[in-house]
């Protein structure tokens, strides 16, 4: 089954200690990082995912969907939270998708839960990530050397004493 994941972003931001550090400087830097990681994830994964920005309080803000890398970002329309988009996509999505969520909102985590969809909290997320991470890391950085394909690897010791003996010869 199809699979997405939808994602507070300024929860997991102000969740993360790396991710809190920055913000505290660069609210924009913070999001700009979480964004590329979890691109990266999604290279990875393969699922939908779908970060979520509170813009509520900037008037005259309309909804506003761009595409970061191979992930889907929405910046919320005036007067409208993350929660409550995430809760309206969520309920579309269950329909035909597994839908995660990623908050660490207590009552948002009940109320995906009542319409379907699993939750993951920033910590879960986070540690989802790493183990991800690891993975990608295990598997295409770290590759162990190949193995060559010689000739010896195939002979019984007595033939390759055979040959020995005759290459000396």
């Amino acid at each position: 089954m199809e699979e997405y994941l939808l994602v507070d972003g300024y929860n997991i931001i102000h969740s993360w200690t790396e991710l809190k550090d920055i913000a505290e400087e660069n609210l924009d830097n913070a999001r700009v990082k979480l964004l590329d990681i979890l691109s990266n994830y999604k290279g990875y994964k393969k699922n939908n995912i779908l970060v979520v920005f509170d813009a509520y309080k900037v008037k005259g803000n309309t909804r506003e969907i761009i595409r970061y890398n191979n992930i889907n970002v929405v910046y919320t329309k005036e007067s409208e939270t993350a929660d409550h988009y995430i809760e309206k996509i969520t309920n579309e999505l269950t329909r035909d998708f597994l839908v995660k969520v990623a908050t660490s909102d207590a009552l948002e985590q009940i109320i995906i839960l009542s319409k379907g969809a699993i939750r993951l909290s920033a910590r879960e997320l986070l540690m989802e990530i790493e183990y991800t991470n690891k993975i990608m890391n295990d598997k295409y950085i770290k590759k162990p050397p190949v193995n060559k394909n010689r000739l010896e690897h195939h002979l019984t010791p007595e033939i390759i004493e055979w040959m020995e003996k005759r290459r000396r010869e």
